[in-house]
């Protein structure tokens, strides 16, 4: 029995540190996959259940997982993929142009793969479960899920390299595989590290906790060299003097001559990277910069390379901090307030149309940005926006957060680098003569609706079509593996159980990366949290006799209502310490509720791994529905998990209770 509990601690762990390794390799490798990152998760879940329910049978494909593994990231590796993304309605910061298989042919293919590399170490799970007792496995699944948090989340705080990656997961499977490791297992194993070995030993690839990072020496017109810096494959910044950076771009100088010309005492960037935009303030006067950059290996790259070395001038004060969480924690106030090209080019960990800057644009961010000006002090953003509707878009936001308009450059084309700076009094602006004609054509962007590169009214047809895809072959994999439906049936309340719950982590992800930063901390934070959560009311339920179905119910509900009508703006008002132990209430009170049901639920399952099976490919299908909040917003996503646990409660089966 000792072997077995250690053997469900060990698959689930190498479970959910080969779903959080394969989000980021894969996103890294495959070219704009990063922004597409939450199909790999929902490849995952569907691995996940399909493993579960080959549990049930006599046969083992634990041994071929390292083979399918090995195959995926030997192909990615050798032969580059890059996804077609072009599109007006979502744009996706690239500079490379649209090649590639399109999106509703890349994801699926990706999510199959995913899908069958995740089977193995599922199924090893679900074994386990069928020789304990319900409680007891989902209790030990818990830990290992958290052991696999903390293993990954360790390698990014020492951005390790994707060998580390590999060398973890290999050495995981062997453990499950032993006593007999089988000779394709083997092999395979050797094949994967040893890529990952490769990609490792290249000049200049380096891991970030969220980029794959590459470094090259360039060649520049202007100065005859340069550093360029590419992230998940995707050119992202080119590190000039900032001499030559004014020379042959001006536009990064108009910030300084569109506001007001006085002294700069207090300056903040936001988005610093490697430190161009900082040199450039210092150039300017600036007589102190606050640089926060969300990223610390960009900002490593920038210490040790950049020629002006401005992260070394004791003017400079470094925070590696996200630009939102960074506006609500300090009460300073700046001559200058500078948005330098934060495009992250990825997805937050867990959401779908979360970007690492998505909170930053949004009309809430702008006023706070305006409230930390100084009198006589100014705003500014600038980057290449690629369409007009968005120049648009946030030009009108910022005339909602100032009360008045602001100057607006175009350089070049439409598809040219644009620049917005407001002051605080519209006296002090320099603005050019421009026949340009401000439109409120498209709404700001919010924090409840934070999806400043999305306009439309619907989903984009290339989502709803790999949206399709993904469930279809989801559904052939489950009657393939599973058998008929309806004997499945009964635990149909644990379908709505698993897509109320994922619908309701994602909405906690988002609420903790407005309240507290997008960073990838917060985002293992939030994830440990609600592990932590679940496993708090297993070991309730194993202990003390809990409340009747109608009564957790009924608690869940009020949780929802309660998290509803409190509104995220009302936490950000409050100080650190207040908004922490608000937002750990609202958001994980009901995570505990739902999870006292659940595990009451569970306990009297006759089929462990059938049961757990169906939940998690409901979390699936609740991957699928949190694409809804692209039009709805992430509040009204609680309205849809509330009508998910109805449906949950109404399935229930009315068991009689039996003794202890």
């Amino acid at each position: 029995m000792q072997r077995t509990e250690s053997r469900l601690v060990l698959a689930s762990g190498l479970m959910l540190f080969l779903e959080l390794a394969l989000i980021r390799w894969l996103g890294g490798n495959i070219v704009h996959l990063s922004y597409f990152s939450n199909f790999v998760l929902l490849g995952s879940f569907l691995g996940i259940g399909l493993g579960f329910l080959l549990s049930r049978g006599e046969r083992t494909c634990l041994p071929w997982s390292p083979v399918v593994l090995a195959l995926l990231v030997a192909a990615v590796y050798v032969a580059p993929v890059q996804i077609d993304q072009s599109g007006d309605r979502l744009i996706y910061f690239t500079s490379l142009l649209p090649s590639g298989p399109p999106v509703w042919l890349a994801l699926p293919v990706v999510f199959v793969a995913v899908a069958l590399s995740l089977i193995g170490p599922a199924e090893a799970v679900g074994r386990c479960f069928a020789a304990l007792l319900p409680l007891e496995a989902y209790r030990l699944d818990l830990l290992g899920s958290l052991v696999g948090i903390a293993a990954f989340t360790a390698l990014s705080f020492l951005r390790a390299p994707s060998v580390a990656w590999g060398g973890m997961a290999a050495a995981a499977f062997v453990l499950l595989l032993l006593p007999r490791l089988p000779l394709p297992s083997a092999v395979a194993l050797l094949v994967l590290v040893g890529v990952l070995a490769m990609e490792s030993a290249t000049s200049g690839i380096s891991w970030s906790p969220y980029y794959k990072v590459q470094t090259t020496e360039g060649t520049s017109v202007a100065d005859g060299q340069s550093l360029q810096i590419a992230v998940n494959g995707v050119p992202h910044q080119v590190i000039h003097p900032a001499a030559v950076r004014l020379r042959i771009e001006p536009q990064y100088g108009l910030p300084y001559k569109r506001l007001p010309a006085r002294p700069l005492q207090d300056v903040l960037i936001i988005g610093a990277g490697s430190g161009s935009d900082v040199a450039i303030a210092l150039a300017m006067g600036a007589q102190h910069v606050d640089a926060v950059e969300i990223d610390p290996r960009i900002l490593q790259i920038g210490q040790q390379r950049n020629p002006d070395r401005p992260y070394s001038d004791p003017r400079v004060t470094t925070h590696i901090n996200d630009g939102r969480a960074f506006l609500s924690r300090t009460s300073k106030r700046y001559d200058l307030v500078l948005f330098a090209l934060p495009d992250s080019l990825a997805l937050v960990t867990g959401a779908s149309a979360i970007r690492l800057e998505s909170f930053l644009f949004t009309e809430e961010a702008i006023r706070s940005a305006r409230a930390h000006l100084r009198k006589g002090g100014g705003f500014a953003m600038y980057n290449f926006y690629r369409q007009e509707w968005l120049i648009q878009r946030l030009a009108y936001t910022v005339t909602k957060a100032f009360g008045h308009r602001p100057c607006l450059d175009q350089v070049g084309d439409s598809g040219g680098l644009a620049v917005i700076a407001a002051a605080l009094d519209p006296a002090d602006q320099s603005c050019a003569p421009s026949r340009q004609v401000f439109s409120s054509a498209v709404a700001p962007a919010t924090d409840d609706k934070p999806f400043l590169y999305f306009r439309g009214s619907t989903l984009p047809g290339s989502y709803l079509l790999a949206l399709g895809l993904v469930l279809l072959a989801s559904v052939i994999g489950v009657r393939a593996v599973g058998g008929p439906f309806r004997a499945m049936r009964p635990y149909a309340d644990l379908f709505f159980m698993g897509s109320a719950f994922l619908l309701l982590e994602t909405r906690n992800v988002t609420t903790f990366a407005l309240l507290f930063g997008t960073t990838w901390v917060v985002n293992a934070i939030v994830f440990a949290g609600v592990l932590v959560a679940v496993l708090l009311a297993v070991e309730v339920t194993r202990k003390v006799t809990t409340p009747p179905f109608p009564v957790l119910y009924a608690g869940i509900g009020l949780a929802l209502a309660v998290a509803f009508v409190v509104p995220n703006s009302a936490l950000l008002s409050l100080p650190v310490g207040p908004r922490l132990g608000a937002a750990v209430a609202l958001a994980f009170l009901p995570i505990f509720l739902a999870n006292l049901a659940f595990a009451k639920r569970f306990a009297q399952t006759e089929d462990a791994p059938s049961a757990f099976a169906v939940n998690v490919l409901g979390a699936m299908v609740g991957g699928c529905l949190e694409y809804g909040a692209l039009l709805t917003g992430y509040r009204a996503l609680l309205l849809v998990v509330g009508v998910l646990y109805l449906a949950a409660f109404t399935l229930t089966p009315r068991v009689r209770a039996s003794p202890a």
